[in-house]
Order: structure tokens, then C-alpha cells, then sequence
């Protein structure tokens, strides 16, 4: 199997090489001083499944440099620079054979197909994260048994489908094909516009705060809920309901059901298990704002709100998250 990742940051050089500790060729295009480390000293994986080096992988900076042709294209670029990665890599059309998206969007998807053919697009969510700790090192930060999903388009499990599945597996991330993938990515889509739009309306302010923080507040918890639900609710109009895809951290389902204030207390409690477990984590939206970096706000919140307006569906605190994070995204580079 020969992979080429096309942006390979931190959770593209973590799947990489893990891939390429299957056996796998892996190709990684990423920024210059990654590529002179990786290929001066190997890739170095450390976090939560403890840390290994890999050696037998390919970093080269630009896609002009991929040799050959290759089994599955994996895009992990911020949404905002995918028009220009794609026209950067022309060189790679008709030498894909399949290609997914690490993305959060609602039209990568779409992206790739305009770019290579419908034909050679697969459906792809994970919830596993990674970052890059230095040049050459990715951070495994985020796991779960049930991280990643595979799926056609067309709602069948095929040979190519399952063929990455099982060597994701092998690989120790878990992972299932899937016939409902479309499902499965606005599930997911849900619970990132869920996590990153509270996290940065509720408590960008003070840049000690972390998630578990706000949580724990009880007004922090009624905002949580609140958007939770109206987020929910375009979700469903789409003919979909909440099935906790990405179990244990996911409570889409939960916050869904019940009454208002047991939803708000299943928040409380969450927060207040991960300030016990010392647990300090943001979302990357709300780092990218402490960073001073351009968000992903209208690829990962503006689809709710631009759905709801196509539907009639009123969803007055996702519109006041919008335009909050429209403004904060506004004055940043």
C-alpha cells in the first residue's frame, strides 16, 4: 500500500507513521524544517500509546517530489488553504487511486472530487488528535477504541474501504467502515462546532481557562447545553439522530434527551472529571485564538448556520456564537 499525506502536520504524521509501522510506503509532504528532521533523524511519535521512532518513511516538502503513484491521498491542510494545496499538487492527478480528507468541513468531500473525480473519493472521520511538538516530532495527544471511520459516498463497504480499515487497525487506531459515513461526518461536525464554539464564546476572554474550567460553571453549562441542542437540531432536520459515533466523549445523545437542567448537570459532571483528572485541554479553534490565528469558524460552525436559514430552523445562540467568533477571527493573521 502506498499512502501520500498532503499536509502533514501533527495528526498527518501521526497516522503516517503508524501506517508506515504496518508496512505501509508513506509519503509525507509537510513544511521544510519537518521534512530536514524526519529525514535527518526519523519521525519521532510520543504521547499516549508511548513513543517510537519511524525511519521508513518518505518527507519531502512539495508534492512535485512524490515518486510514482499511489493507493490513497490523505489532505490534512487547514480548510482555508485547500484551494491552494490542491493547485500546488496538479502533478499528483491521475496517480490517485483514492483520497480521503482529515478535515472538519462539510465540503471536502466535494473538493477532492472536483479535483481528481468523484470516482476516487471516500468518506473519512477521525476524532484522534495529534500535534506537532517540534520539527521531526508528533505528539500523540487524543484517543478513544473508536476514533476513525471509512465509508463510500454511496453508503457501501468495498475492498478499498476496508483494505485502510484494517491496516488502521493493525496500526492500533480504531477503526470501522461504515455504511452511514455521511452520518457519521455531521455527527462529527456536530460535536467540533459543539466543543470549539462554546469553548471560544464562553471562555476566550481569559487565556488560563481550559475546558473542564467553564464546565463546571453553571452558566457555562446552560450555555453549553443550549447550543448543544439548537446545533442538534439542524443535525436532525438533515434526517439524522445522535448515536455517540465517537463514545465515551461523545454526549450528543445525552444532551439531546431529557430534560434542560439533567442535561446541564451530565455538563457539570464532565467538567468536573476532567479538572479531577488534571485534564487542561481547548479545542483548536480557541487555541487558534490564543495564538492569534485565523479560525475555521465558517467552515465548522457556518454550515449550521447557513443550513438553519435554508430551513426555517431558529437557532438564535449558534447565531450569536457565529457572529462572536466572526468578530474575535476578524483581527486575526
Amino acid at each position: 500500500m502506498r499512502v501520500i499525506i498532503l499536509g502533514a502536520g501533527g495528526l498527518g504524521s501521526l497516522f503516517g507513521g503508524r501506517l508506515a509501522q504496518q508496512g505501509a510506503d508513506v509519503t509525507l509532504v509537510a513544511r521544510q524544517a519537518h521534512v530536514d528532521a524526519i529525514n535527518a533523524n526519523g519521525l519521532r511519535i510520543s504521547g499516549v500509546k508511548g513513543d517510537a521512532t519511524i525511519t521508513n518513511i518518505t518527507a519531502i516538502s512539495s508534492a512535485d517530489q512524490a515518486e510514482g503513484d499511489f493507493d490513497y491521498l490523505i489532505l490534512g491542510v487547514k480548510s482555508k488553504d485547500t484551494a491552494a494545496t490542491i493547485a500546488s499538487a496538479s502533478c499528483l492527478k491521475g496517480r490517485i487511486k483514492t483520497a480521503c480528507s482529515f478535515q472538519n468541513n462539510t465540503t471536502k468531500e466535494d473538493d477532492l472530487s472536483d479535483w481528481l473525480g468523484a470516482e476516487h473519493v471516500i468518506g473519512f472521520a477521525t476524532i484522534e488528535a495529534a500535534m506537532l511538538a517540534g520539527p521531526g516530532h508528533a505528539e500523540h495527544t487524543f484517543v478513544l477504541p473508536i476514533s476513525t471511520y471509512f465509508g463510500e459516498l454511496d453508503g457501501t463497504i468495498t475492498p478499498r474501504v476496508q483494505a485502510i480499515v484494517d491496516i488502521c487497525n493493525a496500526a492500533e487506531i480504531g477503526t470501522k467502515a461504515m455504511t452511514n459515513i455521511k452520518q457519521v461526518m455531521w455527527e462529527k461536525i456536530t460535536q467540533i462546532a459543539n466543543a470549539a464554539g462554546w469553548s471560544v464564546s464562553a471562555l476566550a476572554g481569559n487565556n488560563s481557562l481550559f475546558m473542564g474550567e467553564g464546565m463546571m460553571v453553571k452558566e457555562g453549562a446552560e450555555h453549553y447545553v443550549q447550543y448543544a441542542r439548537e446545533l442538534i437540531s439542524v443535525y436532525k432536520a438533515l434526517g439524522y439522530s445522535p448515536q455517540n459515533f465517537f463514545a465515551p466523549v461523545s454526549r450528543l445523545k445525552e444532551l439531546d434527551s431529557g430534560e434542560f437542567e439533567e442535561a446541564v448537570d451530565t455538563v457539570i459532571q464532565i467538567g468536573a472529571g476532567m479538572q479531577k483528572s488534571g485534564f487542561k485541554g481547548r479545542t483548536s479553534m480557541h487555541e487558534d485564538i490564543v495564538r492569534g490565528k485565523k479560525t475555521e469558524v465558517e467552515e465548522t460552525i457556518g454550515p449550521f448556520v447557513h443550513k438553519a436559514r435554508e430551513l426555517g430552523i431558529d437557532i438564535p445562540t449558534v447565531d450569536a456564537v457565529y457572529r462572536i467568533t466572526k468578530v474575535l477571527d476578524y483581527y486575526l493573521d
